[in-house]
């Protein structure tokens, strides 16, 4: 599957923020068609459930083929109730392609849908999903370089959640302190862990499942923000919790997972130990998962090194997959 060449039809439909202002029209009257909207509503929830052992490029073929379907609902004049559901559908689709592509190591593409992802939150009325797709695209610059730009969209995702205890509002608390972690803040960060505990705790269960829509990776952000910070112990307390509560088949979550506690080991002095196993990681993934977020997520670990140990063979291995 060409990405470029999936992403350009795709958006050829009209599927950018630029449709969606002139598809969503707030004159409202025809019915919209209800039965290929709710197979579209339950496709997402669906989408939500992650890569469940796919290849990412499957699932984003997959996807953007469904939001392609959405165009002729959102160029329906419809009821303002059919336009509200069309949009929230719209919202969480674009945000999934953006969550694939960015796991690609799309950026540029990652951010464009999830400025369409916004746009429909944002005509969905739904400050939910509008916090959500915030949140998610704060983890762009997050975990490709820019930990600043990321804590001002999170920061901007935790004023659109509000104060309630809702899966958006406990990733935006979350996002926030990798972000502020990465950005050597660490009182901030240490503020946004607090917070972020603290509205996991007050989250129904319901609302803690492992999908991308709720928020039942917790446990994975804070192993990344409490490794940043150099708190290991605590780090790799929540890198064990994530490991209990993600399924076998979540091949990437359990990848950055291992790669925190490889971080970890280098923190506490055993560079040897921290490359072999970031090596194993390697190796072990399934070659369409071996690209984009994981492999930065290894170099990051490898550009921690001190250049006295590059010459040593676990080190050396580590530069020689990654340079593959």
């Amino acid at each position: 599957m060409n990405r470029r060449h999936l992403l350009r039809g795709a958006l050829a439909t009209g599927l950018t923020a630029t449709a969606f202002g002139a598809s969503l029209d707030p004159a409202l009257a025809a019915d919209a068609a209800s039965a290929v909207l709710r197979d579209l509503e339950a496709a997402a929830e669906t989408y939500g459930y992650g890569y469940r052992g796919q290849a990412p490029n499957r699932v984003l073929a997959n996807l953007a083929g469904d939001f392609a379907r959405l165009r002729p609902l959102l160029d329906a004049p419809q009821p303002v109730a059919a336009r509200i559901r069309v949009c929230r559908t719209a919202g969480q689709m674009a945000g999934m392609v953006a969550i694939v592509l960015h796991d690609l190591g799309a950026r540029t593409d990652a951010r464009a849908w999830f400025a369409t992802a916004s746009t429909a939150a944002r005509e969905s009325r739904d400050d939910d999903l509008l916090a959500w797709t915030l949140a998610r695209e704060a983890m762009v610059p997050l975990n490709y370089g820019a930990p600043r730009a990321a804590a001002a969209l999170a920061e901007q995702a935790r004023r659109a959640a509000g104060n309630r205890a809702t899966p958006a509002a406990t990733l935006a608390a979350a996002v926030t302190a990798r972000a502020h972690a990465l950005a050597h803040q660490r009182e901030q960060a240490r503020r946004a862990v607090a917070d972020a505990d603290a509205l996991m705790e007050r989250l129904p269960a319901g609302a803690r499942a492992d999908t991308w829509l709720t928020h039942g990776k917790h446990h994975v952000h804070l192993s990344h923000a409490l490794t940043a910070l150099g708190d290991t112990r605590r780090a790799r307390e929540s890198q064990q919790r994530g490991l209990e509560l993600s399924a076998q088949t979540s091949t990437m979550t359990r990848s950055l997972l291992t790669l925190d506690a490889a971080a970890c080991d280098h923190h506490d002095g055993d560079t040897e130990q921290a490359c072999r196993r970031a090596t194993t990681v390697l190796v072990d993934l399934p070659a369409a998962y071996r690209t984009g977020l994981v492999h930065h997520r290894a170099l990051d670990l490898y550009r921690s090194i001190p250049a006295r140990h590059h010459p040593e063979p676990a080190v050396r291995e580590l530069y020689d997959l990654l340079s593959a």
